[in-house]
């Protein structure tokens, strides 16, 4: 519980510039600072990179490479990255104001340790129990300017759940986790900033949130990524989809689909036509037949090119992707739009053209899927055999099935991508 009088903020001055290898507790302890028992100590993490040596001579976008785990978004000269501490930031943390013309300032090696040190020391020197945050200024999306937030806390409630607690109406709260130590950071920030020169307050009041232990930390606050709907920053999207094919048994969501199939229909297409259509096969009744229509055709086939029926089998087992998935979606072609052309070069271009447009229709179904937390897998199978999956699904005259896709939750992790680079698709003349 926190205390229910007034809460103060007030800035340390006097403060020296500070170098590597500084001692920021006695420095701060020094500073004059009236420290009481279940004060919290707000210190902007520029200084206490500086004390730990994080200034490097390394040109910014370097040091933004380095310092990146993974890019969020890019636009122009700006990059949101991940950090390796979980943290989502402009320019990965590097800062290159207030710091010697040519070097970038770095994010602490690990600023809940940071937070931890400066508290234990600060406690020999005054035997007081107290609070330290180590704050970073964050942008917020669909929110114009930044605030401080908390990335490294020792000695205080990172975050308050007030989850099953009754409002004021008598009404259960089910979602309500406040995130207090960013609410102290933006607080504290009011009166310290770069401009002004001062890079630590002493916020008083919340002698409620302060803890013996050091307790968890900042990290608390870094929501798991399975948690996060906005995991996917605008970088990340076209990368979301990867190929799944073991699936767990809970139903996939038809408004999911359907919001995929949403997506897979802005794809471009020849002559403003509209030439994609998906069959969504929910009941197993419906995939069982598909699946036994396309496997007697295969049968077949493979026997006729000589398969004997051990090779037939070991080739069968690779459309079983298709037999343990929840759904399946159907892309079809249906290409009545197309011109006719008396010459078959002419003819072939214009099937190629709605050809690829499926490509890219199908292409943003599997990433709208993705984004939506679904695996998906595509197979090609059903091209090889188009009229007997057309009959088993009792398709409209014209539906052209253009393969299949799995589609399900998870059951297992993507594969890495292997390391391919651009250049070597690219001809430039």
């Amino acid at each position: 519980m926190t205390d229910a009088g007034p809460v103060t903020v007030t800035p340390v001055t006097g403060l020296p510039e500070i170098t590597a290898g500084a001692d920021l507790a006695a420095l701060i302890a020094d500073a004059g600072a009236d420290l009481r028992p279940g004060d919290i100590l707000v210190i902007t993490s520029k200084i206490v990179s500086k004390a730990e040596g994080r200034v490097v001579a390394t040109g910014r976008e370097q040091a933004i490479e380095a310092e990146t785990v993974r890019v969020v978004a890019r636009r122009g000269a700006t990059t949101i990255a991940q950090t390796r501490h979980g943290l989502v930031l402009a320019a990965a943390g590097v800062d290159e104001s207030n710091t010697t013309p040519g070097t970038v300032v770095l994010l602490p090696e690990d600023p809940d340790e940071s937070a931890r040190r400066i508290r234990k020391t600060l406690h020999h020197r005054t035997g007081l129990n107290l609070g330290v945050i180590v704050t970073d200024t964050m942008g917020r999306p669909w929110r114009a300017g930044q605030t401080d937030n908390a990335i490294g806390v020792a000695g205080v409630i990172p975050v308050r759940d007030h989850r099953g607690e009754a409002d004021t109406f008598g009404n259960i709260l089910e979602v309500t986790v406040a995130a207090v130590a960013d609410e102290i950071a933006s607080a504290a920030d009011l009166v310290k900033g770069k401009s002004r020169h001062i890079p630590v307050a002493v916020v008083r009041g919340l002698a409620g949130l302060v803890t013996e232990p050091d307790g968890p930390g900042a990290r608390a606050i870094i929501r798991p990524a399975e948690e996060d709907m906005f995991r996917f920053g605008s970088a990340d999207v076209p990368l979301a989809r990867r190929t799944i094919r073991a699936f767990t048994a809970e139903p996939v969501d038809a408004g999911t689909v359907g919001r995929a199939v949403a997506a897979a229909l802005t794809a471009p297409a020849p002559h403003h036509s509209q030439p994609w259509r998906f069959v969504i096969l929910e009941t197993a009744a419906a995939r069982a037949r598909l699946l036994d229509a396309m496997r007697e055709a295969w049968t077949a086939d493979l026997r006729h090119d000589g398969f004997t029926e051990e090779r037939i089998s070991r080739r069968l087992r690779r459309g079983d992707v298709l037999r343990h998935t929840p759904l399946i979606v159907v892309p079809c072609l249906v290409a009545d739009a197309a011109h006719d052309y008396p010459d078959e070069r002419r003819s072939a271009a214009e099937q190629a053209m709605f050809t690829v447009s499926m490509g890219a229709a199908v292409q943003n179904l599997l990433v709208a899927l993705a984004v939506d937390g679904l695996g998906s897998a595509w197979i090609s199978s059903t091209l090889f055999c188009q009229d007997v999956a057309a009959r088993a699904m009792d398709l409209p005259g014209g539906w052209r099935p253009m393969g299949a896709i799995a589609v399900g939750r998870p059951a297992e992790q993507a594969r890495s991508r292997p390391p391919r680079d651009p250049a070597d698709f690219i001809l430039t003349r």
